[in-house]
């Protein structure tokens, strides 16, 4: 164990941020911090840092910090320090110490270049430090050039700097890697590389993170503090909160038995103290009653779980939306997208892609905000759509939540408006709230509340997350998923994207559109890298269990020769379509994995762009026949569906 406190205590300004607490940090763990804002984790970094001490504790002298040895700690803070800002980037980051001189040590090297170089690099004959090939590497994934090198630190942004003290961080790989909000600035590809690295890393990490997904790929342990006390759990985020819903289920039901006891021995103490013949017993029954020892109610977790399905008012149709080349955008000598694309009943179809690749254009299109440059597009019959954009929720009403959404429905009553808005989260006082005091993410929720409330079956959610702390979050993903109409949707949240989409749309920065037939989490498992026949058994299962689904007849429903030669036809194009799927996935995967590939020599850093272009080419050719292979299934599985519905 290399480092335990316990019995700690913490204030500031007066107030107890942590109180009474323990913590340990063993080996080379994994440890995310979670907690609502204010409840103290970064508190807790900064003791683990030594910026903050412990209270002194007279009461408890065994109370504090113990360490079994001497190590070093590394911090990633936040605020960038004032006297770093003169430096050039190239001093800043030459004047780190070396890791040996800092009790540290440099991780492997892994296939992705996670980890650090040895301390000297031997290529073509020529002898190269590895700090600076390390360096250029590390400036490379967080988005700066080797040419910034020269600039000084007070001329990068804020997000950049602390981008820069997050790579200065790494080159010197203390035992110890404390990180506040890592993934804040970072976009998409240096969070991934940030998160196999940490997997990767050989020392401990204590990292803050409201990045719900990232704390998933790197956590092996879970601290959750609330009302100043640290609980551990086993486990990353997601296996942290299946571990706490059983805690307060079983807690819950010791409170309630014991809440039922006290009322039994309540009544038979109210019913025999006046009775001469019982008055010892009701004696003895109030003193044992006086003796017991209070169960604690446990707090009731914040978010509210939808569990029961959330139907629409009216079923739809089979296909909510059509498109056939499709030109989306705001300019006509500048369209962002060209699409052909079917949108299924029941579908929860994601729409993923860098900032300005036409997401949001395309979502207005659908909902006929924007019109199209070319193409065509419609929507079903007796579809009633329902949009949500970044700034729906700019309302600035002086009604109060509770008669806001009364005076949408007023066919409620009191009781049943507040009941739907408890469900979103707004309970007690909240509902007496002013509108335009509502936060951003509160405006979201009460215009949820009131559009799911018309009972739409064709959702189109812009970001619908924004803004919005964890309970809101998980509320809004259990809400999503209990509902049995269509989602539309775009959204930078991973966690929440992986909990609710069963497809992905996926806008590439060449300007093509991949349609990937399932969720995010079997989207980024292959794109890792496992092995071709892992990802072929996977799709397969996955596929026959749909087709399974399409074909289930009724027994009691002779199944006819000409059906039986119709599903022969079917199987060998699912077979023929297989095959140039498998081979266009592989071909599609190994493209990637080149693609991701970091310089390993002096020659293939120096000619790193010719080698990126000829990589990309690749990937995207693998690409554009694997789209086709997908789409052709797509349109097979709806053939199938169709024949199998007449018959």
């Amino acid at each position: 164990m290399l480092c335990e406190i316990k019995g700690g205590t913490v204030t500031r300004g007066g107030q107890t941020v942590l109180s009474h607490f323990d913590f340990f940090i063993r080996g080379s763990e994994k440890i995310a911090v979670v907690g609502r804002n204010g409840a103290g984790k970064t508190t807790l970094l900064e003791v683990l840092s030594g910026i903050r001490e412990l209270d002194p504790d007279e009461k408890h002298p065994e109370a504090g910090m113990s360490k079994s040895r001497k190590f070093s700690v590394g911090f990633l803070r936040q605020q960038t320090e004032p006297e770093m800002l003169g430096q050039t980037l190239d001093g800043y980051l030459a004047g780190m110490h070396a890791a040996d001189d800092a009790g540290g040590f440099p991780p492997d090297t892994d296939a992705d270049g996670a980890g650090r170089l040895p301390s000297e690099f031997a290529a073509g004959g020529a002898v190269c430090s590895a700090p600076d090939f390390e360096a250029d590497r590390m400036l490379s994934v967080f988005g700066l050039s080797k040419a910034d090198r020269q600039k000084k630190i007070s001329a990068f942004s804020g997000g950049e700097q602390v981008k820069i003290r997050l790579i200065r961080l790494l080159l010197e790989a203390p035992e110890v890697l404390l990180l506040d909000e890592p993934t804040n600035h970072l976009d998409l590809k240096a969070v991934e590389w940030l998160e196999q690295y940490i997997r990767d890393y050989r020392g401990a990490v204590v990292m803050v993170s409201h990045d719900r997904y990232f704390l998933d790929q790197t956590a092996s342990v879970t601290c959750e503090i609330e009302a100043g006390r640290v609980t551990r759990y086993a486990g990353n985020y997601s296996q942290y909160r299946e571990e706490k819903a059983r805690r307060y289920a079983k807690q819950r039901g010791i409170y309630e038995r014991q809440q039922e006891e006290i009322r039994r021995l309540d009544s038979l103490i109210l019913k025999f103290r006046n009775k001469p013949s019982k008055a010892s017993f009701a004696k003895s029954r109030k003193k044992l009653l006086e003796r017991m020892e209070t169960v604690p109610e446990p707090r009731k977790d914040m978010a509210v779980i939808h569990a029961e399905d959330i139907l629409p008012a009216r079923k739809g149709p089979k296909i909510v939306y059509e498109c056939e080349k499709l030109c989306i955008g705001y300019e006509k000598d500048k369209p962002l997208r060209d699409i052909s694309l079917r949108i299924r009943r029941g579908s929860k179809l994601a729409v993923l892609g860098p900032n300005g690749s036409g997401k949001t254009a395309f979502l207005k299109t659908v909902a006929g905000i924007l019109p199209p440059l070319s193409g065509k597009g419609s929507m079903g019959a007796l579809v009633d759509p329902a949009y949500l954009d970044q700034m729906s929720a700019s309302m600035d009403a002086e009604e109060t939540v509770l008669s806001l959404f009364h005076a949408k429905y007023p066919s409620l009553t009191d009781k049943e408006a507040r009941a739907i808005l408890a469900g979103y989260l707004f309970t007690g006082r909240d509902v007496c709230k002013r509108v335009c005091d509502l936060s951003g993410g509160e405006k979201t929720r009460l215009l949820l509340a009131s559009l799911l409330q018309a009972g739409p079956n064709f959702l189109l959610l812009d970001e619908p997350t924004n803004n919005m702390d964890i309970p809101a979050k998980e509320t809004l993903e259990s809400i999503f998923r209990a509902y049995k109409g269509t989602i539309l949707f775009v959204t930078h949240d991973r966690y929440f994207l992986s909990r609710v989409a069963d497809a992905l749309l996926i806008f590439n920065e060449d300007g093509t559109v991949l349609y990937y037939p399932f969720g995010y989490a079997h989207y980024k498992s292959s794109l890792r890298g496992a092995g071709a026949a892992d990802l072929a058994a996977l799709r397969s299962s996955e596929e026959q269990r749909l087709i399974e689904g399409l074909r289930d007849v009724p027994k009691s429903q002779p199944i006819s020769f000409r059906m039986s030669e119709k599903e022969m036809e079917k199987d060998w194009l699912f077979s023929r379509n297989m095959e140039r799927l498998m081979a266009a996935r592989d071909a599609y995967e190994k493209a990637l994995s080149e693609l991701a590939r970091c310089p390993e020599t002096p020659e293939e850093y120096e000619n790193f762009e010719a080698l990126s272009a000829a990589r990309q080419e690749a990937a995207q050719e693998a690409l554009t026949e694997w789209t086709a292979a997908c789409i052709e299934r797509y349109d097979l599985h709806l053939e199938l569906d169709d024949g199998v519905r007449r018959e």
